[in-house]
């Protein structure tokens, strides 16, 4: 008979969270990248916009200021997003390691559980291997007493017929 785990429904289970929850987690890093990204766009066009202000008309000096303002408001914001998004990811990742975990224990007592069937089917096989030759042993041992009192029989008939 084939090892059957009693869990396997649970550990099943198990690991088909954990893949769910690494999705999640791939996606929560997915968004940290995109606000990264944002965050980069924003710091080139700070950059762009200084750049165009050393070549700009001093009449236009004004708005430029202003509009740095808003880019660097813009920059405080995302990086506010890029935070959250940061801090959604650390706490998806400790779910993913609290997932992998219950998986891993339910793994090792899996395994404890195979290994001890196999021992159990190991002493079965020898039980029986024991009982067979136990078996055999005393037919063996049948056969030759009754070749001993065969031959006896005869060293006595060969006695009284001389």
């Amino acid at each position: 008979m084939p090892f059957r785990y009693r869990l396997q429904k649970v550990l099943d289970f198990r690991i088909r969270k954990k893949e769910e929850q690494l999705l999640v987690v791939q996606k929560a890093q997915q968004a940290v990248l995109i606000a990264e990204e944002n965050i980069r766009k924003n710091n080139e066009e700070i950059e762009a916009t200084k750049m165009n202000m050393r070549q700009a008309d001093p009449m236009m000096y004004d708005a430029y200021d202003k509009y740095l303002i808003h880019l660097w408001e813009k920059a405080e914001k995302l990086e506010q997003i890029r935070q959250e998004k940061q801090d959604i990811l650390d706490q998806e990742k400790l779910k993913l390691v609290k997932l992998e975990q219950a998986v891993k224990v339910l793994e090792k007592h899996k395994e404890k559980n195979r290994e001890a069937y196999i021992e159990e089917e190991k002493k079965a096989e020898l039980k029986q291997y024991s009982e067979l030759g136990v078996t055999r042993y005393f037919a063996q041992k049948k056969e030759r007493q009754e070749e001993e009192d065969k031959e006896i029989l005869r060293q006595l008939e060969e006695l009284e017929g001389t």
